[in-house]
């Protein structure tokens, strides 16, 4: 990325390009197609039409590292940087949760610093296992993965095929999101909705940034997120703690289900070996083949700059693909598979001054997900190859819509749940750098 210079080629301006109309709603394969046919027409950025919205599409690896360190303090992530951002916008765009306000996802400077300390001190006690709210999170997380698994056992027997996607990992993710949030069970059906991005998703979130908001406003704190937030930075007025909390509903909820659903795969699958046993590497290798994220959130630069073989003009829009990254040359090609398996140089977790610093904690809920359906499904396998999976894709995230394994359980269906778990640590494990892969038997 550099600046201009004043011989610097012309062309048409982002609204003139734009017409490639930018894929939400298919599949990996597709989306994998899609980007290597951009990539090979304008190289490592292309023009796109976002939901109506012309945007630019970072597919470059190299480019979007540098957009996401930004150096040089080109980028901002304050929709007030967009040029046409009021009156250009449908009232109905899809991608408005790309380009909200008001949260550290959408801030820059002292602002994004302040909020950033906050969560960084609030992820601290969260991802503690000698704090309380750490140990009371996992202990619920637990229980809701044990009953989520007992339920399935009952409905398909001992041994079957169980979509693991409807059934276990969006469900888990959800109730986790409930717990974090200390928000009552009744909202259930609004958070699904949110995270499925459809028609009824934006009052859906209405009402449930009503409760959020209610529960932020309270004096007495407990042990949920805006409680730890607020402690961590008393300053945080209600309307701030609900807008943080509000991006723990699209990214735990939304995200922290795919990943699941994409460590269930890597840990179950043919390529589990190359994760050298362990479960957060399978975790990190989940997130390398599967970026739960579609695409990452809207910048703007501030000035002209050059990216890729375009001026991209201050204030122009412009959007991330991780998977799309990852699957650049200049990072994937030329390396042994394994490499490229382990490695730890992806973007699925960001990077720079707006890295995602909730990567301990959706590592944590992800192979916590996978230990305990290890202990209750020691046979496990996929029941469909996984490029005949069908994939669910939004402007949010891209997971499989359906994850049919085949199993056999090593628990007794007709066994209720233990009522005092929630009182009680989960089973002793090691530590999670050394917790190792479910040894997951292929056959039967």
């Amino acid at each position: 990325m550099e600046p201009l210079t004043p011989d610097e080629p012309a062309h048409p301006p982002l609204a003139r390009l734009a017409v490639e109309p930018l894929l939400t709603g298919a599949g990996e394969a597709r989306h994998t197609a899609f980007h290597d046919d951009l990539r090979a027409r304008y190289g490592p950025v292309a023009p796109v039409d976002a939901g109506g919205v012309p945007a630019w599409l970072v597919l470059g690896y190299p480019q979007m590292l540098d957009v996401l360190r930004d150096a040089r303090g080109v980028w901002s992530k304050d929709s007030a940087a967009w040029r046409e951002r009021a009156g250009g916008v449908p009232a109905d765009w899809p991608h408005a949760p790309h380009a909200a306000a008001g949260a550290a996802l959408f801030a820059d400077g002292a602002a994004l610093d302040r909020l950033r300390a906050a969560w960084a001190a609030a992820l601290a006690v969260l991802q503690d296992r000698k704090r309380p709210e750490a140990r009371a999170l996992e202990r619920g997380v637990a229980r809701d993965a044990d009953e989520l698994i007992t339920a399935l056992v009952r409905a398909h027997g001992g041994t079957g095929v169980a979509d693991l996607a409807n059934g276990y990992a969006r469900p888990l993710a959800l109730r986790a999101t409930l717990r974090l949030l200390d928000l009552s069970d009744d909202l259930s059906t609004d958070l699904a909705a949110v995270l499925a991005e459809g028609p009824d998703a934006p009052e859906a979130a209405e009402r449930v940034h009503a409760a959020v908001r209610e529960r932020c406003a309270q004096e007495k704190r407990g042990m949920d997120l805006a409680s730890v937030l607020h402690a961590a930075d008393p300053t945080l007025t209600a309307d701030e703690l609900a807008a943080e909390a509000m991006l723990a509903v699209r990214w735990v909820g939304g995200h922290t289900g795919a990943l699941i659903c994409s460590t269930i795969l890597e840990a179950s699958g043919e390529g589990a070996g190359s994760a050298g046993g362990l479960l957060p590497e399978a975790v990190n290798r989940a997130a390398l083949h599967a970026p739960p994220a579609s695409y990452l959130t809207f910048r703007c630069p501030r000035s002209d700059v050059r990216l890729g073989r375009y001026r991209i003009a201050a204030g122009d829009p412009v959007l991330l693909s991780t998977a799309a990254a990852h699957a650049d040359p200049s990072f994937a090609g030329g390396l042994p598979a394994d490499a490229v398996h382990s490695s730890r140089a992806h973007l699925a977790w960001g990077a720079g001054p707006h890295a995602c610093l909730g990567r301990d904690l959706a590592t944590g809920l992800a192979v916590l997900a996978v230990e305990r359906l290890a202990a209750a499904l020691p046979v496990l396998r996929p029941a469909v190859p996984r490029d005949e999976l069908e994939w669910r894709a939004t402007p949010l995230v891209l997971a499989p819509r359906e994850l049919p394994m085949r199993y056999e359980a090593a628990i007794d269906p007709g066994a209720d749940a233990d009522p005092g778990a929630d009182d009680a640590d989960p089973s002793p494990r090691p530590s999670r750098r050394r917790l190792r892969l479910p040894r997951w038997s292929r056959d039967g």
